[in-house]
């Protein structure tokens, strides 16, 4: 059964017997949310992506809107019980003083039935308070995918509501991956979307309904700011938007408590214009511990600064403080790509599920080492491990997934909950292992020379460098999540290989303690004690 979308429609001054205000709305609409998360199944909302937006987050949202239009069209896709369109009224209501719009109309898609009722009952609210306020409001909710009535509307049409587009978009989208053989994958590609998960393309459809000027506010996880599959929704961002703030939540747990949500989150602020950069083209990046906390630390950076102008990936990097900006100077300011040093960083060949006619639980004839994140050990690889239960060798029978002994380094794809570092790199050394042939797991990254193993020195100096805070805390500036993908390695510059040589000349048999790598590191690169955040 479709159901039809509900049309709330005020004239200004309307006779009310009951005048709603700013504070009793939102009080209500966050009721309403709390409510909807104790009937809706936790599970099914978490399959779905759907996490409703608490008041403190809404609120910091609706103040970010610059803009002041005499007619303000909203739209409002995945829009839960409506606290966010609730949230930027009661922002309009309130702080616009003089600047109040004439008439506002907003457009609220939700596709989830149990929370409709509840969406058109602040819809409703909403009308209310406009009318209280002398503003005419027209309000529709549709209770349908937004996705494909984005891509309608995007090509456009003979229905009117076709033919959109709005002003101003406030947005909480779902987090879900989209399956290639899907049919929101197939509707988004007839607007030219190719992304992998709901929130971008929640997003990038927005942005194609925007006029040009209008605002978008958004509560997103952080990983489209690098890796490759997010990187054809950076070249859309970037080429039709301009970022002027970015809001960070420090603590993965707090943006949203009542879910469990554990993703690092941002808020992000962009118009629909293309920046030129210059010297005042500046974006504000702005930070705190999560929703309620009282302190918030502010700064601008210049927008190159922000993305690189010759970076082809176009990372986004976030730095929160001075301290951290001193860190990313110093990276950046390093000699040598992995051109330049005749290296090279792929992910591990042996994806498990596929290769379980091939892999066996223990060492015996004709196999050879498989080489997991559990074989890390104090900087090295050792193998084998008693009482590993997953599988730690390979058929030798496999040659396109295997590379022959040598010395390689090896880094975590993936970080476990209890280790303090995202990069978490080891040498293998092919005299610890007694094997011609060696299989890298696919939850690993390694670094080689053309396929081959790379010289002893330099893999414990590249660890080294690898497994310092320096590292660690720059590749925080771009990368919200425990994934390190080999595209990551890549964008990093290194030391020059001598330096690297020497650093390695230091590491003996096992890796020295934090701190003493990070001095180590310190005194080989120049940097000053306290400058790579220690």
């Amino acid at each position: 059964m479709v159901m039809e979308a509900s049309l709330y429609t005020v004239e200004p001054k309307a006779v009310l017997n009951v005048k709603a205000n700013a504070d009793t709305l939102l009080d209500r609409v966050d009721f309403s949310r709390i409510d909807a998360s104790r009937r809706i199944d936790q599970s099914h909302r978490s399959e779905m992506g759907q996490f409703f937006t608490p008041p403190p987050v809404a609120k910091l949202m609706a103040s970010m809107f610059d803009e002041r239009p005499q007619n303000l069209t909203i739209i409002d896709p995945g829009a839960g019980v409506g606290s966010l369109s609730a949230a930027l009224i009661a922002e309009v209501i309130s702080h616009w003083e003089d600047q109040k719009p004439q008439s506002i109309t907003l457009a609220a898609y939700e596709i989830e039935p149990n929370v409709i009722d509840y969406l058109n009952s602040t819809i409703e609210e909403i009308a209310g308070l406009c009318n209280g306020e002398g503003i005419a409001f027209n309000g529709e909710v549709f209770p349908e995918d937004f996705i494909a009535a984005g891509v309608a509307m995007t090509i456009g049409g003979f229905i009117p509501r076709d033919l959109r587009r709005f002003n101003c978009a406030i947005l909480n989208p779902p987090y879900h991956k989209i399956s290639n053989n899907s049919k929101t994958r197939r509707l988004l590609r007839r607007v030219d979307i190719e992304t992998t998960n709901l929130y971008t393309a929640f997003m990038w459809l927005v942005i194609k309904l925007l006029e040009p000027g209008g605002e978008m506010v958004a509560i997103t996880p952080r990983s489209f700011c690098n890796g490759p599959y997010f990187r054809p929704f950076r070249k859309a961002l970037f080429r039709s938007m301009t970022i002027k703030r970015v809001h960070v939540y420090e603590s993965r747990k707090k943006a949203f408590q009542d879910d469990d949500v554990l993703q690092e989150n941002i808020i992000i602020h962009a118009v629909k214009e293309k920046v030129i950069p210059n010297e005042s083209c500046k974006v504000v990046i702005s930070s705190s511990i999560g929703p309620d906390d009282e302190y918030v630390a502010v700064r601008k950076v210049e927008y190159d600064q922000f993305v690189r102008p010759d970076d082809p990936d176009l990372i986004i990097h976030i730095v929160l403080d001075e301290m951290a900006h001193r860190i990313g100077e110093h990276m950046r300011g390093l000699d040598s790509s992995l051109e330049d040093l005749d290296l090279i960083v792929s992910t591990g060949r042996v994806v498990e599920f596929r290769a379980k006619h091939l892999v066996r639980r223990s060492p015996s004839d004709g196999v050879v080492p498989l080489i997991h994140p559990s074989h890390f050990s104090q900087g090295f690889i050792q193998w084998p491990v008693e009482g590993l239960k997953k599988p730690d060798a390979i058929i030798r029978e496999s040659p396109d997934l295997l590379v022959p002994s040598g010395f390689y380094v090896l880094v975590k794809r993936f970080s476990s909950k209890e280790e303090e570092k995202r990069i978490v790199a080891a040498v293998y050394d092919p005299s610890k292992v007694s094997s011609d042939l060696v299989g890298f797991e696919n939850h690993l990254n390694y670094y080689h020379r053309r396929g081959k193993g790379i010289p002893h020195k330099l893999a414990k100096g590249l660890a080294a460098f690898l497994n310092t805070t320096l590292v660690d805390q720059y590749f925080r500036q771009f990368s919200g999540h425990t994934q390190v993908n080999a595209t990551d390695l890549r964008s990093i510059k290194y030391p020059h290989e001598e330096r690297l040589l020497s650093l390695g000349e230091k590491i003996g048999e096992i890796f020295p303690p934090q701190d003493e790598l990070d001095q180590l590191v310190r005194e080989e690169l120049g940097i000053l004690e306290g400058e790579n955040g220690n």
